[in-house]
């Protein structure tokens, strides 16, 4: 049995098995350390595109809440803001749910559903003028049809 095994083993077949192994190890040992990489590298490229979330939504607030103090005059609402709760899930498919919320004082509310049609279309108008101006350089002019669709 044991001299079975040696001229089986002396096979022209398994004559360079210990070099095909080793490269075989070499590759796999190499993959596994792409992997390893490339799982580093998306997670610092979420947390990136996390902070950069957050800082892009806190610039935007600042701008709806300087636009809304200049041009709305009711002493109901003292400001508003778009608020994201991100609903987890796996990184793919990770999304952001964005409302619209108003504050008087401390306390925020849901805008939908709870203030006038004036008032949804001034912010809906503040709103796409703080996109515009967070997100597009030197813009001048913006059209708006149908200002309160989807607010």
């Amino acid at each position: 049995n044991h001299f079975d095994l040696q001229r089986k083993l002396s096979a022209p077949e398994y004559k360079e098995v210990d070099e095909e192994y080793r490269v075989a190890m070499i590759k796999y040992e190499t993959t596994q350390m792409a992997v390893k990489d490339i799982e580093k590298y998306h997670s610092a490229l979420d947390k990136a595109l996390l902070k950069f979330h957050s800082i892009k939504i806190e610039e935007i607030n600042k701008i709806i809440l300087d636009l809304w103090n200049l041009t709305y005059k009711g002493e109901d609402i003292t400001g508003i803001q778009i608020v994201s709760g991100q609903e987890s899930g796996s990184r793919a498919t990770r999304s952001y749910n964005y409302r619209v919320v108003m504050t008087k004082g401390s306390t925020e509310l849901d805008m939908r559903g709870r203030c006038s049609a004036g008032q949804r279309v001034l912010a809906s108008i503040v709103i796409r003028l703080a996109l515009a101006e967070t997100f597009c350089l030197n813009f001048g002019c913006i059209a708006l049809d149908e200002p309160t669709v989807n607010l």
